[in-house]
C-alpha cells in the first residue's frame, strides 16, 4: 500500500494522520526504568553544567561551587549510562535473547540437519553425537 493510497484513506475519514504499525520491540521494564533514570540525570547534569558556564562568565560566587558540583554530577552520569548498558546486558543474559532466522546458530543448527540427511539418503551412519558420562566435565563419543 503506497503512502498516495493511505494518505487518501486518512483524508476521506478526516483524521490528521494514519499510524503505522511500530518494527521495534518495547524495551523491558527494568532496561527502560534505566534508561529513564539516566535520561534525567544527564539533563540535569546538563544544565548545572551550563549554569556553572554562565556563573563563571558573570564571574559569580557561586561559580566554583557549581563547577565542582557539575564535576560530580558528571561521574553520577556516566554511571546512569553504564547503569543501562549493564542492566540491558544482564537482561538479555536471565531472560535470553531472542534468536533471528538468520542466526548462526540456526544456520549450523540448519546445516548439520542437511548433513544427517545427506548421510541417510546415501546409507552412511549419521555423524555422531557427543553425549555426556556420569562424572561431570568428561565427554565421550557414542
Amino acid at each position: 500500500m503506497g503512502s498516495d493510497e493511505l494518505m487518501g484513506t486518512a483524508e476521506r475519514r478526516g483524521e490528521l494522520w494514519v499510524e503505522e504499525p511500530e518494527g521495534r520491540r518495547r524495551m523491558p521494564d527494568p532496561v527502560r526504568t534505566a534508561a529513564v533514570r539516566a535520561v534525567l540525570i544527564v539533563a540535569l547534569t546538563l544544565m548545572q553544567a551550563v549554569i556553572a558556564f554562565l556563573c563563571t562568565v558573570a564571574d559569580s560566587w557561586l561559580a566554583f561551587p557549581m563547577v565542582l558540583s557539575s564535576v560530580g554530577s558528571t561521574v553520577v552520569a556516566t554511571w546512569a549510562v553504564l547503569d543501562v548498558w549493564v542492566t540491558r546486558q544482564v537482561w538479555h543474559q536471565r531472560n535470553g535473547v531472542v534468536s533471528a532466522p538468520n542466526s548462526t546458530a540456526r544456520q549450523l543448527r540448519r546445516e548439520r540437519r542437511r548433513a544427517r540427511r545427506q548421510a541417510r539418503a546415501e546409507g552412511r551412519p549419521a555423524p555422531e553425537r557427543i553425549r555426556r558420562r556420569g562424572r561431570a566435565g568428561q565427554l565421550t563419543h557414542s
